[in-house]
């Protein structure tokens, strides 16, 4: 979120923003009061506010912004000690430099990312719907063998889903790179079900109703990976 009274300055700010590519601009207002006025319709992480504004300056607006992380645009340095006061994320001093911004910007992300508690689950289409996938109860995945653009996911307790059209890509995107790995072509596998590996298998602690363990192979191009992974 963007503030700044002056719309030259306000125009640059989001010009800036826009190059810099962990940002996106949710709306920029050059009336306080405007932004005031809408703020509980709002959802940001990050407001970049100037400190001179008329009528109500950035100061305090930053204390109704109710622990919203702050970068606070200014061409005054006076206001450094009350900003930082005020648990602000940087006090970039005007005129703004796309480096200094960044910066700035970099020390947000790692505020961001010490606060954030990491999910634990994913939202996917499956043949019966909608369902929630908790990292905890996936044990494999791999392809559909009735049409390859779906997967079948193997839950603890012997549950099946089957995911629709979607890429292994993109469950790789989606589930945590340190739980989860590509063995070979058609499978994804929990690391937390490898039992022991040889140079071309895998073997689980995940077993068939027959009462027997699941054994997945090791593929020759993902082998490297997956011995990364399990840190060989």
């Amino acid at each position: 979120m963007l503030l700044d009274d002056e719309l030259p300055g306000l125009t640059y700010l989001k010009l800036l923003c826009e190059q810099i590519p962990e940002l996106e601009v949710v709306k920029a207002f050059n009336d306080p009061e405007v932004f005031l006025s809408e703020l509980p319709a709002l959802e940001f992480d990050l407001c970049i506010i100037d400190v001179e504004m008329p009528h109500i300056n950035g100061l305090q607006i930053a204390n109704l912004l109710h622990g919203k992380m702050i970068i606070f645009t200014t061409a005054y340095k006076e206001y450094a000690a009350e900003a930082f006061n005020l648990d602000a994320v940087d006090y970039v001093v005007k005129p703004l430099q796309k480096e200094r911004l960044e910066l700035a910007v970099k020390k947000a992300i790692k505020r961001l990312d010490s606060f954030q508690t990491p999910k634990s689950f994913i939202q996917l289409n499956t043949d019966k719907g909608k369902a929630l996938l908790f990292f905890e109860q996936l044990c494999f995945i791999r392809t559909s063998n009735i049409d390859s653009r779906d997967k079948i996911a193997y839950l603890q307790e012997g549950t099946i889903i089957c995911l629709k059209n979607i890429t292994f890509d993109k469950l790789l995107e989606l589930l945590p790179s340190n739980q989860f790995c590509r063995i070979n072509k058609k499978e994804i596998i929990s690391l937390s079900i490898v039992q022991w590996f040889t140079f071309d298998e895998i073997t689980t602690n995940y077993f068939l109703d027959s009462g027997k363990a699941v054994v997945l192979t090791l593929g020759e191009i993902y082998r490297n990976d997956f011995l990364k992974r399990v840190k060989v």
